[in-house]
């Protein structure tokens, strides 16, 4: 099975890398253009420092990426991070001191917060924002595969 992707896990040609894969924005702003080079159209901006989203395709120096709504388009990969963030996905989520629903409550993030995400078990996932870390379930984070084990 050596040099063989998991079933269903397709390569990106560039990078050799998993997708889709979940990346963090770099830039404080980001265009977003309909095809991989500087002659296509720009759609939008993003224009969210750290905003989770995940790279679809690769095609040369540009990534095809969308973000929790689906929106997307071509970034070019210098505007791009490695370091993962995730979005809360429910108000007022209870950030706890261990991964239990029975552990100590020591903060609770408002629904689209950004949080850069630590590790991960099978059902939670440690996030740090504002000065809080502490552990979340894993389902309530947009960022993030429910399989992925992050140590």
């Amino acid at each position: 099975m050596a040099g063989n992707p998991a079933p269903g896990q397709e390569r990106g040609q560039v990078t050799n890398l998993p997708l889709p894969r979940y990346v963090s924005m770099k830039a404080s702003e980001g265009n977003v253009r309909r095809g991989p080079s500087l002659t296509h159209r720009i759609d939008w901006v993003f224009k969210r420092r750290d905003m989770p989203l995940e790279i679809t395709a690769e095609y040369g120096h540009w990534r095809r990426v969308r973000d929790r709504d689906g929106a997307g388009g071509w970034v070019h990969y210098a505007l791009l991070s490695g370091n993962r963030t995730v979005l809360i996905e429910e108000d007022m989520l209870t950030l706890r001191a261990q991964p239990s629903e029975n552990a100590q409550i020591t903060a609770a993030f408002e629904l689209g917060v950004v949080a850069r995400l630590g590790s991960c078990s099978q059902d939670w996932c440690r996030i740090s924002a504002g000065g809080y870390r502490g552990w979340v379930p894993k389902q309530k984070l947009w960022g993030v595969t429910p399989a992925e084990l992050r140590d």
